[in-house]
């Protein structure tokens, strides 16, 4: 699938800890009814066997809302199912080589923290940077803390889309506003609510809100 950065408005990364008896699956399709734009899997705990059948089903029902489906980490695996794309962080492999692996056709992202990471990730071959921790995040205990600023100022160095991640929920979206963020990266804003959908529509209308208003100016 071709990436264009609209793709990058509501990025919704996956994690199990909520599940409670539901499948992966069936919460996945409920973040692209509410409109989803990009759906990554991050699985850390999972064999490589489940990861790849799990991925095959949700390959499948990304393709029907034609959505691109990026892995977390595992270029192997990403290049066995064709998936549109990964993301990669700092400690992963170099994103020269992810793009020698899977091809020019494949979308690669890369977690950054600073502008030089940012720059290097670009000049190697990024379509796409993951920048943050903008706000606090109990997701991720070893995220940096990149803050509002630090978003904004890589956003005006590099010139590859930039998607914020870290502590977003609709609540604070506006504050991303003039910082020139594609669009947001979220956990558990949707998959931890009750109504994994409705938190998707409403995650997404702030965001077209945000953008909206700053393009203006």
């Amino acid at each position: 699938m071709k990436f264009d950065k609209e793709q990058l408005k509501l990025y919704a990364v996956t994690d199990r800890s909520w599940l409670e008896g539901e499948s992966l699956c069936s919460q996945v399709e409920k973040a692209l009814k509410g409109g989803a734009t990009m759906i990554q899997i991050r699985e850390k705990e999972m064999d490589e066997e489940g990861f790849y059948q799990e991925a095959l089903q949700i390959q499948k029902l990304c393709r029907e809302y034609q959505v691109p489906l990026i892995i977390n980490d595992n270029v192997k695996l990403a290049a066995r199912l064709q998936a549109d794309g990964v993301h990669v962080g700092q400690d992963d492999m170099d994103v020269k080589e992810v793009r020698r692996e899977l091809g020019d056709q494949a979308i690669i992202g890369v977690s950054a923290h600073t502008c030089q990471q940012a720059l290097l990730a670009q000049e190697g071959g990024a379509d796409y940077l993951g920048v943050g921790a903008v706000f606090p995040t109990g997701t991720k205990s070893d995220a940096t803390d990149v803050g509002l600023e630090g978003l904004a100022h890589i956003c005006g160095q590099v010139a590859i889309p930039v998607v914020a991640i870290g502590g977003i929920h609709k609540n604070n979206i506006k504050k991303l506003k003039g910082s020139k963020a594609a669009g947001i990266a979220v956990v558990s804003a949707i998959f931890a609510q009750k109504d994994v959908e409705q938190a998707a529509r409403e995650l997404r209308k702030e965001v077209e809100r945000m953008l909206e208003e700053g393009t203006e100016q």
